[in-house]
């Protein structure tokens, strides 16, 4: 089980430190949550990840039961050992695949929209995605890599997060799409309602489980479902689905959500973390979150520096001597790497590169969430 301390509370917002305590060790939040998709972090070993200040990682339910199998995860003694990596660990339950894979893929949009994506379609009761089937029990995909049919509902999403062991696992929920009417979206979030109770009895490890609130942008649902999943006996909580058109409406969503959640039990974002949206979202009371903006841009030459990205692959930084960031303490820009050599590198599409700029843009985004800790610490925020 996990054991969550308040340890400080802002007078200027809802932002808190904390310190959650697992199986696997402790996490001083808010905290930063990288994304380890199928037990790795991509590019990265996980004595590289050990490296980088991170504290927690996030794998994904759906991806390692296609492969490897939970039973081989389980067979290598979970997700730490099976990856040689002690750390906490969560797993997400499938439910973002629902989207992901479904109306997301069929619409080519993310949890936000982007401004080419404002239409005027929406998705309405009784339409289903064209490559898997949502019913009342679960949802059927199909493997991406053998075509074979397979089914996810509650009990079975429980079953392989059992399975992988992670010290903290999600209730199966639908995440809806940014284009789902408010009809879609009740009925979308009477099924995860009824599948949170159905996580809650299925469950028979000392893991902790984490409910998930839905509602997509509307405000009367969101308020719904934090009241219906805060009320139930879940020993943190995990907000969910899509964000609206902009992320103004993230803002008052967790503005919306957060009040009707138990104080006391940990919360956590799931799929946001831009360093633009840290300060607002701890601001806000979110205590961990998850994003794969710092693996996914470092493996398209992209880094984070205290003056903003750098597109490292651009012929500009060939003859830059520089480090990625003079002010960075990672070991990449300590330890005599210049722009100019990963430029190089890049361009000669070596393997090199995405490896060392992902180890310095986790390493820059967890020692900005620290600084966002000391802020909190200091009244600043």
């Amino acid at each position: 089980m996990i054991s969550f301390t308040i340890t400080k509370r802002s007078k200027k917002s809802r932002a808190r430190l904390g310190i959650l305590k697992t199986p696997h060790g402790t996490v001083q939040t808010p905290a930063f949550v990288p994304v380890a998709t199928q037990a790795a972090v991509k590019a990265l070993t996980s004595e590289q990840v050990m490296r980088t200040k991170t504290q927690i990682l996030i794998s994904n339910t759906f991806h390692l039961h296609i492969r490897p199998g939970e039973k081989v995860v389980k067979a290598g003694g979970g997700i730490q050992k099976f990856m040689n990596l002690q750390k906490p660990f969560m797993t997400d339950s499938g439910g973002f695949q629902v989207f992901s894979l479904g109306f997301g893929k069929d619409f080519g949009m993310g949890k936000i929209l982007s401004q080419k994506q404002k239409q005027n379609t929406s998705i309405q009761v009784g339409q289903q995605p064209k490559l898997l089937k949502i019913t009342e029990d679960g949802v059927l995909f199909r493997a991406y890599t053998d075509g074979r049919e397979m089914f996810l509902g509650p009990k079975e999403s429980i079953a392989i997060q059992q399975a992988l062991g992670a010290d903290i696992i999600l209730a199966f929920d639908e995440c809806t799409s940014p284009i789902a009417d408010h009809e879609y979206t009740q009925r979308s979030l009477e099924k995860t309602h009824r599948w949170a109770k159905v996580c809650l009895k299925a469950k028979t490890s000392d893991q902790a489980l984490y409910g998930i609130v839905q509602g997509g942008k509307f405000k009367d649902l969101r308020i719904e479902s934090a009241q219906f999943i805060g009320g139930l006996p879940f020993d943190g909580f995990a907000i969910g689905g899509e964000f609206g058109d902009n992320k103004a409406i993230m803002s008052k969503m967790l503005r919306w959500t957060i009040p009707e959640l138990p104080d006391e039990k940990p919360r956590h974002l799931l799929g946001i973390g831009y360093l633009e949206d840290m300060p607002k979202i701890i601001a806000e009371g979110v205590d961990t979150f998850d994003c794969i903006v710092p693996t996914h841009y470092a493996r398209r030459g992209v880094a984070f520096t205290s003056r903003g990205e750098l597109e490292l692959s651009k012929q500009k930084f060939l003859n830059d001597r520089a480090p990625i960031d003079r002010n960075c303490g990672c070991e990449v820009c300590q330890g005599g790497y210049t722009r100019s050599y990963l430029t190089h590198l890049l361009r000669a599409k070596e393997i090199a590169p995405l490896t060392l700029i992902t180890i310095h843009n986790l390493f820059f985004f967890n020692t900005y969430v620290e600084r966002l800790r000391a802020a909190i610490a200091q009244g600043k925020l």
